[in-house]
């Protein structure tokens, strides 16, 4: 059974009816002796862990969710994920079901999917001049309209010498290396696989690549992926992190991506509710009106919203 005294909640205010629920969570929380401290989805400057958080409630879609796990996963607060709106692929209670799963929650019987999460460092003249951490995914692409990027990608898979692994140099739009969770995200709206989200496993997807016989690779989670922009490179070029946040890098940068530390702990949102997503968004149940044109957006990736 969990013990509750303080909750955090991030709130999409753009949402409809966001407002409204918040207001019911907060009095739900109250009703049961439970602090709540409320913060508008991309808006924690004063975030401080140390104050001791038990729960944190998403209340919006995934991108929501997205902004949450990267907040609150490094401290091990599981993250109730509530969506509002079109099913999610990640937020995956309903409105009215969130007391219930809270309730079980608090029972000590909710199912709780622990999804991988990825390591960012940007080494810049043997400096680490960047660091962060994903749920969905990390994308290297061009800061222009219609550019080419240059990319090294090599992997730690533990060769006879102990050197990183070339696996090729790419001439491409951009490249995305993803989670599972952000399997469903850019990379499948880039051709990628769909994977389990208990997989622990990597996605290294190229994005229209200049040679079409660079595909989509899958590695185990606990391999480095070596990201270097090439020194011939000349136009701009962009590091975003689950298309929320970007920072630009540069010729002879080295973007290492490697399994984080922490999961992110996400209450209710198990492989059950991923296939169900799955069926539902994609209409392979095969029963007329299920699928709705508006559950489906490829350009936002089923989860950067």
């Amino acid at each position: 059974m969990a013990e509750a005294k303080r909750a955090l909640l991030f709130v999409n205010f753009h949402k409809a009816d966001a407002r409204a629920l918040a207001d019911e969570i907060k009095t739900e929380l109250d009703r049961r002796g439970i602090e709540p401290v409320s913060y508008p989805s991309g808006d924690t400057a004063d975030f401080s862990p140390e104050s001791g958080f038990d729960i944190a409630v998403s209340l919006g879609g995934d991108g929501t969710v997205l902004y949450t796990a990267r907040v609150v996963s490094p401290y091990g607060i599981p993250i109730l994920p509530i969506n509002i709106g079109t099913l999610g692929f990640i937020a995956a209670v309903r409105p009215g079901e969130w007391v219930s799963v809270f309730r079980k929650w608090l029972a000590g019987t909710a199912c709780i999917s622990r999804r991988l999460m990825l390591d960012l460092a940007v080494e810049r003249g043997g400096k680490t001049v960047v660091r962060a951490v994903c749920l969905n995914d990390a994308v290297i692409s061009a800061s222009g309209i219609a550019k080419i990027v240059r990319l090294k990608v090599s992997a730690d898979i533990g060769g006879a010498d102990g050197e990183p692994l070339l696996l090729g140099h790419y001439r491409s739009d951009g490249l995305i290396v993803a989670t599972p969770t952000g399997s469903t995200a850019y990379s499948v709206a880039a051709g990628g696989p769909i994977v389990d989200p208990e997989i622990e496993a990597v996605v290294i997807n190229p994005i229209c690549p200049f040679t079409l016989s660079n595909r989509p690779i899958v590695v185990p989670a606990h391999e480095t992926v070596i990201v270097e922009v090439e020194a011939e490179q000349r136009s701009g070029v962009l590091l975003t992190v689950d298309g929320q946040t970007s920072e630009l890098l540069e010729p002879g940068d080295r973007i290492l991506i490697r399994s984080a530390s922490c999961r992110t702990r996400l209450i209710a949102s198990g492989r059950e509710a991923f296939y169900t997503a799955l069926r539902t968004k994609l209409n392979w149940s095969g029963v007329p009106g299920e699928y709705s044109s508006n559950s489906w957006d490829a350009s936002r990736g089923g989860g950067h919203a």
